[in-house]
């Protein structure tokens, strides 16, 4: 049967679309739904820490049916990760009622310049061992996640907040979207073999650091 929208599953366009994505809201089964059209080719699911809210990134040309099929696949998996960070939200009390997770101009300078003080030992011993380098690392105040990677133009981000933690995240996340770079489409089978062999306790300092609520926008 053809997939119709419905009460149960619309689209409409965001004002505030970026130039380099097209942005629309669906709703799939009662789920909210961003999604974000790049030009890229796999899709991407991702529940935002801070509120729950859910985001797709997905092909210029997919169609809609197919990105609705891809989140009912995974609505499981989507709503125990929304009750797993709500419970995490309520244990801290709000995220964005503790003036202890909000940005302020001091916060920034000291997260920025200690992460550019590790960068160059971090570059120096990674590089060799991974077989890639960036060509540009930017560094910048991310809600939803902790690093993304950009394989065609070699260009990694990092979340600023990595520079207020426990130093092994920030040398995890940057092997992580180092190995990106390798262009492995996603985190398959590829990636988790390239990334058992450079830092075989990356699942661990993944969980570790996905237990730390991410800091807001004042």
């Amino acid at each position: 049967m053809p997939f119709r929208r419905s009460a149960a599953s619309h689209a409409t366009q965001s004002p505030h679309a970026p130039r380099t994505a097209r942005v629309t809201t669906i709703t799939v089964d009662g789920l909210p739904v961003t999604v974000a059209r790049k030009p890229i080719k796999n899709m991407y699911l991702r529940v935002r820490p801070a509120d729950g809210s859910i985001e797709i990134s997905a092909p210029l040309r997919m169609g809609e049916r197919r990105i609705v099929d891809f989140v009912r696949e995974r609505r499981d998996w989507i709503v125990r990760t929304q009750t797993r960070l709500a419970k995490v939200r309520d244990e801290k009390g709000g995220m964005r009622a503790d003036p202890r997770l909000t940005w302020t101009d001091e916060r920034r300078r000291e997260a920025e310049a200690t992460i550019r003080a590790a960068l160059p030992e971090l570059l120096a011993k990674w590089t060799p061992i991974i077989g890639r380098a960036p060509s540009h690392i930017t560094l910048r105040i991310m809600t939803s996640r902790w690093g993304s990677c950009t394989p065609k133009t070699g260009r990694i981000r990092l979340n600023l907040q990595l520079g207020l933690l426990d130093p092994k995240f920030l040398e995890s996340v940057l092997v992580h979207e180092m190995t990106h770079l390798w262009n492995t489409h996603g985190h398959g089978p590829e990636f988790q073999r390239r990334m058992d062999a450079y830092q075989p306790n990356w699942r661990q300092l993944k969980r570790e650091l996905n237990r730390h609520p991410v800091m807001q926008r004042p």
